[in-house]
Formats: structure tokens, C-alpha cells, sequence
């Protein structure tokens, strides 16, 4: 979703605060203290899909490292031409994660051939693409992931890639309007 794309309300209208006593606990926990997110907002005006989302959300720390998990989420968004989520993980997270601006800016312009990554890196981007394009891996892809992944990190990526996939789709669907404090797509 490009900035021209956003709109400043959603299709669906989200909550507004003052939140019910349980959901503001929710959002406290999850956002830290921030105001919670408009895709949180929307969701969590519908209890069954925000019950499935959180539940669905992968957002406690897994197999992967900080980085690793980043790479994944941005590249898949980019596919997905989700510039809502992309922006906001790279907002939060592209430091803590030690992205640098060429890597950031390879999620979204580059590929796995791209200079900026390592070869375990490259075979994860190789691995995001695929999944993306073909909903699958191919025995030669699977296997450049297992050389430098274990079983548990592998069932991890596709994971992040089927939800943040899922992420696009309910951002872009939904015309979410950026996020003011959100990176924006490259140029």
C-alpha cells in the first residue's frame, strides 16, 4: 500500500478510546505503553478476529534472532506491497535489529542477490520469494534453508511469512491509513 493508496479512515472504523477495561489491558501489553496501532484498533472491535489475530500474532520471541524475524516480516510485506506494516516494523524494530538503511531498503528494492546480505540471509530472502510466489519451497530451496537453519527457525519463517502475508492483506484490504510515526516505502 504506497502513501497515495492510505486513506484517513479505514473501511472498517476502529475503536476509540476510552477502550473497555480488558482490551486497554490488552493494547497495554502489547504496544507498551504507545497508542495502539489503527490495525489493532479495527481488529479489536471484532472479538473473535482479534482473539484469532493475537493468538496468531507470533509476536513473543522465537527460533529466530531479532533479525533474522525482521527480515522475514519486511521482506514479506514489501511482496505484499504493505507499506503500513513494513513501515511500522521498520520503525520499531530495523534498529534494535541492526538493519542498516541499504539492507532496509533491499526488503523492499533488492532481492536475494542483493550484496548487502550474508549467505544465510540470502537463502532466507530466496526462501521468503519463494513461499510468496509459489506457496512453496523447492527441494534445492528447502535445502540452501536447512544449511544454514534448523527444523524449528524453518517452521518458524514460514509461519511468519503465511501471517504477516495475512497482516498485508487485512492493512492493505482495509486501506489503513500510515502510521504517522512509520517509515515509509523507498523511493
Amino acid at each position: 500500500m504506497s502513501s497515495a493508496m492510505s486513506s484517513p479512515m479505514p473501511r472498517i472504523a476502529p475503536l476509540v478510546p476510552p477502550y473497555p477495561p480488558e482490551i486497554q489491558a490488552q493494547f497495554d501489553r502489547i504496544m507498551r505503553g504507545a497508542p495502539p496501532l489503527v490495525l489493532f484498533r479495527v481488529m479489536a472491535g471484532h472479538m473473535r478476529a482479534w482473539d484469532k489475530f493475537r493468538a496468531g500474532g507470533l509476536l513473543d520471541p522465537g527460533p529466530l534472532s531479532l533479525r533474522q524475524r525482521e527480515i522475514v516480516i519486511d521482506r514479506t510485506c514489501a511482496l505484499n506491497k504493505c507499506e503500513y506494516e513494513w513501515g511500522v516494523h521498520v520503525a520499531i524494530f530495523a534498529g534494535p535489529a541492526q538493519l542498516t538503511e541499504e539492507e532496509v531498503r533491499a526488503t523492499v528494492k533488492g532481492d536475494a542477490t542483493s550484496a548487502c546480505w550474508s549467505p544465510a540471509e540470502r537463502a532466507l530472502i530466496a526462501a521468503v520469494d519463494a513461499l510468496h510466489h509459489h506457496a512453496t519451497l523447492s527441494e534445492e530451496e528447502f535445502a540452501t534453508l536447512s544449511a544454514h537453519y534448523d527444523e524449528a527457525q524453518i517452521l518458524e519463517i514460514m509461519l511468519l511469512c503465511g501471517f504477516y502475508r495475512t497482516v498485508s492483506y487485512l492493512a492493505n484490504g482495509l486501506k489503513l491509513p500510515l502510521e504517522e510515526k512509520a517509515a515509509r516505502f523507498p523511493a
